[in-house]
């Protein structure tokens, strides 16, 4: 059986004493370093090229999210496990993104740290269940309407005007302003909106409440 080869990396001494007692005596493990911080797991990692990598996230001199990024690039074959005592979204999405396999928290029983290490070491994803429950919340929250460049006010005007029904020549006529000018608003309404003609601006324009 291979042997998996683990790196401890917390600036925690107790907590690292803690998790080589949990993997020296397991069989199929093996612990071959520690490191107290990102810095330090970089020089850790490239020196032992260890299968996975037990990460902490908030450290000194290099944060968890840092390393793991160049961990990624430095040393592709290692997987990253993340294993902190932090659960909110501004902490899991990064480490994620940054590429980490999995993560886990500190109060994981010992048997289902065991278990995620070797699923971690076969590449398979793993996530506490606190964890994944926020990143399914966030999957499923609608996504934010695009960021768009806020309607002038005569913009608006033009746009009010053509809603009721008004001709181009019409609402040059009505607010004083050339046609070619109402058409020129027009195309800075189209690009703001995101749409193509007026209908559709119209229609758009409803929905974000410009309109009413």
């Amino acid at each position: 059986m291979h042997t998996i080869r683990l790196l401890i990396v917390d600036d925690h001494p107790i907590v690292r004493d803690g998790l080589r007692g949990v993997f020296d005596g397991e069989p199929g493990f093996a612990v071959v370093g520690e490191a107290s911080d990102g810095l330090q797991a970089l020089h850790r990692a490239a020196e032992l090229t260890p299968d996975v990598v037990l990460m902490d996230l908030r450290m000194p001199a290099l944060g968890g999210v840092d390393a793991i990024k160049r961990l990624r690039a430095e040393v592709p074959d290692t997987r990253v496990l993340v294993l902190t005592t932090y659960d909110t979204e501004s902490d899991v999405l990064p480490a994620i993104e940054a590429g980490a396999t999995g993560y886990l928290l500190k109060d994981a029983p010992r048997d289902d740290l065991i278990r995620a290490v070797r699923a971690a070491n076969e590449g398979q994803a793993v996530l506490s269940p606190s964890v994944a429950q926020r990143l399914m919340t966030r999957l499923q929250a609608p996504a934010p309407p695009p960021a768009t460049e806020a309607l002038t006010d005569r913009e608006l005007e033009v746009l009010t005007l053509i809603a009721a029904g008004t001709t181009n020549r019409e609402a040059a006529r009505k607010l004083f302003i050339s046609e070619a000018t109402v058409k020129t608003h027009l195309l800075h309404v189209y690009a703001k909106l995101g749409v193509r003609d007026r209908a559709a601006a119209v229609a758009e324009a409803y929905k974000r409440g410009l309109l009413s």
